[in-house]
C-alpha cells in the first residue's frame, strides 16, 4: 500500500540534475526545517542556511559530491564494485546494484533471499517512505525485538554528516578541534533530529538510490517519519540518548551542557548559594 498522507497537488520531480533543489523542497514542505535543522544561531548563522538552498557555496558543493563519495564508505577498500558504479550518476544504484540494494533493503527484510530481492528490483513489492532501510543501523543489523538498537547511529550516517555538516575532510580528520571547529563556520553548534533526518534522506534517496520519479508521498513521508518519530514525546528518553551519541561523535568537545561544574569553582559556589536562597524562600512560604 503507497501512503499520500499529504495532500499536496504537486512535488517537483528529483532527477540527477535536481539534487540542488532537495533541501529547497524540504523547507516548502516540512514546517519549520530550517529553524530546526540550526537551533539556537544568532542571525549571521541563521543567514549561512542558503547554503542549503542551491546556492553556490562549500556546502552545496558538498551535499553534491555525497554521490561520489558515499561509494568510497560502502566499499571495501582495494576492491572495486561489481559491476562498476560511476561516481558522478546513479543510473546503476539502487536495488538494481548487490552492495546499494543491500543497503536500502527495508529493515526486517532479508536481502539475501532472491525472492526479496527480486521482488524489489521488478517493482512488484512498494516500499513506502515509513519503511526505513537497513542501512539507518549500526551495522546494517536490525533487532525486531529492540528496533531501538543502533538505530540511527550507522558509521554511514554519521560519515556523511561530517561530509556535509563539518566539512568533506573531517570524514578522515579525527582531530577533535578541527571537526568542531569546521563545525561552527557553518553554524552548527549541535547536532539536532531535523539535521538527522536530513541526512538520512539525503544518503537513501540522493545518493544510494537510481534516479526515479519521486512522488511527494514517497519522499516527503520517508524523511518527516524520521523527524516525527524523533519528535514523539514518548520516545524522548531514547531520542536524548541518541543525540548525546551523535554529538559525542560529532561535537565532543561541545557536549558539556549535562557535565557539573568543577568542585569548588565559582559557579559551583553560586550554584549552590542560588540553592540555598531558593530552599529559604520555599521554607519560607511554608
Amino acid at each position: 500500500m503507497f501512503i499520500h498522507p499529504f495532500s499536496i497537488a504537486h512535488f517537483p520531480i528529483i532527477t540527477e540534475n535536481g539534487e540542488s533543489r532537495v533541501f529547497a523542497q524540504l523547507l516548502n514542505l516540512v514546517p519549520f526545517l530550517e529553524q530546526r535543522l540550526m537551533t539556537d544561531c544568532d542571525e549571521e548563522e541563521m543567514s549561512r542556511v542558503a547554503d542549503f538552498r542551491g546556492a553556490s557555496s562549500a556546502r552545496s558543493d558538498d551535499t553534491k559530491s555525497l554521490k561520489g563519495h558515499i561509494l568510497d564508505w560502502i566499499g571495501t577498500p582495494g576492491e572495486a564494485f561489481v559491476p562498476p558504479i560511476a561516481r558522478n550518476i546513479k543510473t546503476n544504484r539502487g536495488y538494481h546494484h548487490e552492495v546499494t540494494g543491500s543497503l536500502l533493503c527495508p529493515a526486517g527484510l532479508n536481502w539475501a533471499d532472491s525472492n526479496v530481492k527480486a521482488q524489489l528490483r521488478s517493482g512488484e513489492m512498494t516500499v513506502p517512505g515509513d519503511q526505513w532501510p537497513i542501512f539507518l543501523y549500526a551495522n546494517n543489523q536490525y533487532d525486531p525485538d529492540d528496533p531501538w538498537n543502533g538505530l540511527l547511529r550507522s558509521r554511514l550516517l554519521v560519515t556523511a554528516y561530517k561530509h556535509i555538516f563539518t566539512s568533506p575532510s573531517s570524514v578522515d580528520d579525527e582531530t577533535k578541534a578541527t571537526r568542531a571547529g569546521n563545525a561552527r563556520i557553518h553554524g552548527m553548534t549541535k547536532v539536532t533530529a531535523a539535521s538527522i533526518a536530513y541526512i538520512a534522506t539525503q544518503v537513501s534517496m540522493m545518493s544510494l538510490s537510481t534516479v526515479l520519479n519521486y512522488s511527494h508521498g514517497r519522499y516527503l513521508t520517508y524523511s518527516t517519519s524520521v523527524l516525527e518519530f524523533l519528535d514523539d514525546i514518548n520516545e524522548k528518553e531514547d531520542v536524548d540518548a541518541l543525540l548525546a551519541w551523535w554529538n559525542r561523535h560529532i561535537f565532543p568537545g561541545s557536549a558539556t551542557g549535562a557535565r557539573a561544574p568543577a568542585k569548588n569553582s565559582a559557579l559551583a559556589k553560586l550554584l549552590e548559594r542560588r540553592k540555598q536562597k531558593n530552599n529559604t524562600a520555599a521554607a519560607v512560604s511554608t
